[in-house]
């Protein structure tokens, strides 16, 4: 699925730092978007939208999609670099595995909102192949 990140610059009231960066939102991009948008502009946050993202599913994720799925708020998990002064998205997941892994590596990410049209064809996607593993019994060694 082809999406765009709505992506944030804050100006922090912190002194020890300059500006903030965050992946705030995700929309579908239906192919008629600019690669890099910008939507709002003030002194204390700006917004743009980056196009040419994919979410991609992948068998072997589908528990990381399930157990995301199933919370009480679904993500789509969004990896971020800074690139010529500007925070820009390389990948998005729905997996919640996947994401676990994209904060633990020390690069910046963030998790926003699946939206409602994500998280159907998510859904169509677990019933039509989602499996889950049948519980065993406890082991006595």
């Amino acid at each position: 699925m082809p999406i765009a990140v709505i992506m944030q610059r804050r100006t922090p009231t912190h002194r020890w730092a300059d500006e903030s960066w965050a992946a705030v939102g995700i929309v579908r991009d239906g192919g008629d978007l600019a690669p890099v948008q910008t939507l709002s502009e003030s002194l204390d946050r700006d917004h743009y939208l980056v196009s040419g993202l994919e979410l991609e599913l992948y068998p072997d994720e589908n528990d990381g999609y399930f157990e995301n799925f199933m919370a009480p708020e679904s993500k789509v998990f969004v990896l971020w670099r800074m690139q010529d002064g500007r925070a820009m998205p390389v990948r998005a997941s729905v997996s919640y595995v996947e994401g676990t892994r994209m904060f633990d590596s020390g690069e910046n990410a963030d998790g926003v909102a699946m939206p409602p049209e994500v998280q159907a064809w998510l859904q169509a996607y677990l019933q039509a192949h989602y499996q889950p593993k049948p519980r065993r019994g406890r082991q006595h060694g």
